[in-house]
């Protein structure tokens, strides 16, 4: 036992410390971002004794990742094991309500279909062998039946119809042409063929058994999309009942947040009933209480508008009545779960640049910190025991687990041996004085190997949502321990408009883009060179995505002088346009007035377009294909005003990446062009 705890100890110290200096070590590069393993969606067994889990691993050969899944138990000292190994990929694991099996879905068969998988051993055996494509599982606590979402045309009747149709559409000498008749023609990064993404229950009870459409008729997605999952699912403790969350909005889906929360029977034998039609805002995250009297949900109050406050609401199953169980704590909750005995709730939320986990106690919505530092995801209870996703700066996500009162202690340390062999920066949390005299948060990471009295070039890194924040978490696509290897210090600013610091600050962006979170930037970054003095001002690059992208195109046209280079990825250049080609409108709506036509002075008060004569800074800039949130002719503007003006300018172009770049062979790509034009104008040694 003192072998086991000595050695935990050692590796929480490497996890929670990687810049001590380590025998062996390197400069941390995308190379070692690629290969730290990503561990999610951690799923407790019925006994509350172990955890199974989805293991991400990169294959570079193949240009993708592959998943497995592995499972650890809670208890000093265990070892994870793996429980699949198959080429093709294997996730979502959901425990049988007996504990003797694990449901997942695996695309080995060569579509995505529900497996099940003995947990005393043995192969892994087929449950579904559908038509079409299955997604987000869910299983039924009384075990007899389970849920998941296919893609249908909403008047088939069947799968068959769905999978008979696309076969047609597909079959040689088929026109291609789509005709539409109303928003949305695309979304995020993929164009509409009329399916939605529907809910259906199957009853294990039988080989008879066909799949029941829970959401037969209704025009909407369940999950939402893009981004919904099963956590817009829940079944009730006795199997009877299913609440998800969906959309019904018709032709005015695109600009409309009103998602309801519906309840229908589990076998589809009944009506469906809308239980939150009062709110016209987004409802969403049902989950029940143990014994099923309450469900838990969480509710905005303002409609269109995505970056309002969660609020968690409790409405009793009996009475209908709900009640609003944070309405005095000014944060928004992310995840949660109850206890076993339904008193507390545990919850994440930002704050103050990280994703803390709290408790809240129903009676009276008293809330207390459990975990402060660093991001925590997806809490579940094991016995007396939480257990939950940790990463920061400095570390991966890595299974943990926290006894009543206790401190987290780790369950995995999948990559403490990679991290031993890097060097990363060093992070610290900032504040300074920013708009109007009101605190404002950042960060800073010191390069790898850092060394005292030397003056380090800065990345200074602009994040997007607008209303978004860096906080303290690993990131895989804006990682600033990337820059921090390459030998930059990152600086990194939660300006007005950004998460976790209450909703009056998240608010304080709307309508305002270019005005407060501009003035935090300069006097962020002002205040970090005059409290770190090995920070050189005068070797600064600022780097942005989406908003950031924005902002990187505003400090183009209104800092003109303050960076040696700028570099762009998937930003703003022009409202009109971008009004007139992204897909969500409830987004622009909301944050500049109203639809374009009917407020252009205020979408064009803040239009970098209008600014590009100032513009003379050198701009590397980046777009996908597939991005249609922020169409790709914003950035080929961008370049053809960089272009025509005659700016130092390069264009990198994925045409097979949207928003965001998530293949291994683009990411090294983006990084070595990014870190290539930084080194190009800040003369790092």
């Amino acid at each position: 036992m003192r072998s086991k705890t000595f050695r935990w100890i050692t590796i929480l110290a490497l996890m929670l410390s990687p810049t001590v200096a380590l025998a062996e070590t390197h400069p941390f590069t995308v190379d070692d971002l690629l290969a730290m393993e990503r561990v999610s969606d951690p799923q407790v067994a019925p006994d509350g004794k172990s955890v199974v889990f989805v293991l991400r691993t990169t294959d570079l050969d193949a240009n993708r990742g592959r998943t497995d899944l592995w499972r650890v138990a809670i208890e000093d000292g265990a070892e994870p094991v793996q429980l699949t190994r198959h080429p093709a990929s294997d996730y979502s694991p959901r425990w049988a309500p007996d504990g003797q099996s694990i449901f997942f879905l695996s695309s080995r068969s060569g579509s995505s279909q529900v497996w099940r998988l003995p947990t005393a051993g043995g192969e892994a055996r087929p449950v579904t062998d559908l038509p079409l494509d299955v997604g987000n599982l869910v299983v039924s606590p009384a075990g007899d039946r389970i849920f998941f979402s296919a893609e249908v045309f909403v008047d088939c009747d069947d799968l068959a119809c769905t999978a008979d149709r696309l076969e047609k559409r597909s079959a040689d000498g088929a026109p291609s042409g789509r005709l539409y008749d109303r928003l949305f023609v695309r979304h995020w990064d993929a164009w509409k063929d009329g399916r939605r993404s529907h809910l259906f229950s199957l009853s294990l009870g039988g080989e008879e058994a066909k799949p029941v459409d829970l959401t037969a008729g209704l025009d909407a997605d369940v999950p939402s999309k893009p981004f919904g999952g099963s956590e817009e699912i829940a079944v009730s403790p006795d199997g009877k009942g299913v609440v998800f969350a969906a959309r019904d909005a018709g032709r005015e889906e695109p600009w409309s947040t009103d998602f309801d929360l519906y309840a229908a029977p589990a076998d589809g034998s009944g009506e469906r009933r809308n239980l939150t039609d009062a709110n016209p805002a987004w409802d969403t995250h049902p989950t029940f209480s143990p014994d099923g009297s309450t469900l838990a949900y969480l509710a905005m109050e303002r409609p269109g508008f995505e970056a309002d406050r969660f609020r968690l609401v409790l409405r009793d199953q009996a009475s209908g009545a709900a009640r609003v169980l944070t309405e005095g704590w000014d944060r928004s909750v992310r995840d949660f779960t109850f206890s076993p005995d339904g008193q507390t709730l545990f919850v994440t939320a930002q704050d103050l640049g990280q994703v803390s986990l709290f408790q809240i106690e129903v009676a009276s919505g008293e809330v207390r910190r459990l975990v402060g530092k660093g991001t925590v995801r997806s809490p579940a209870v094991a016995g007396d025991q939480i257990v939950f996703g940790y990463d920061s700066l400095t570390s991966p996500v890595e299974l943990y687990r926290l006894a009543a009162r206790g401190e987290p202690q780790p369950l995995t340390a999948i990559n403490a041996g990679r991290l031993a062999k890097v060097s990363m920066g060093e992070p610290e949390q900032f504040s300074f004085t920013g708009w109007n005299g009101e605190e404002v948060y950042g960060y800073v990471v010191k390069p790898a190997g850092f060394e005292a009295g030397e003056k380090y070039p800065i990345a200074f890194l602009i994040h997007g949502g607008p209303q978004g924040s860096f906080s303290n978490n690993f990131h895989y696509r804006w990682n600033p321990q990337t820059y921090a290897g390459a030998g930059y210090a990152a600086v990194m600013i939660d300006f007005h408009g950004s998460t976790g610091y209450g909703q009056a600050f998240t608010d304080s962006i709307t309508d305002d883009w270019g005005g407060k979170p501009l003035e935090d930037l300069q006097k962020g970054l002002a205040a970090a060179i005059e409290r770190y003095p090995w920070l050189d001002g005068d070797r600064a690059c600022a780097l942005g995505a989406s908003y950031g992208g924005f902002m990187v195109n505003w400090i183009a046209g209104l800092w003109p002088d303050r960076f040696r280079c700028l570099v762009n990825h998937d930003g703003l250049f022009d409202h009109r346009m971008m009004y007139y080609t992204t897909e969500e409108l409830w987004f622009p709506e909301w944050e500049h007035g109203g639809p374009y036509h009917a407020a252009v002075a205020r979408h064009e008060i803040h239009n970098p377009v209008n600014h590009i004569t100032t513009w003379k800074t050198p701009m590397l800039v980046i777009h996908g294909a597939l991005d249609y949130r922020v169409p790709e002719t914003q950035g080929l503007a961008t370049f053809t005003a960089l272009q025509r003006l005659g700016i130092e300018s390069e264009l990198l172009f994925f045409p097979d990446e949207n928003h965001w770049v998530l293949k291994p062979a683009n990411s090294i790509q983006w990084h070595e062009t990014v870190l290539g034009w930084l080194d190009r104008y800040l003369e790092r040694p």
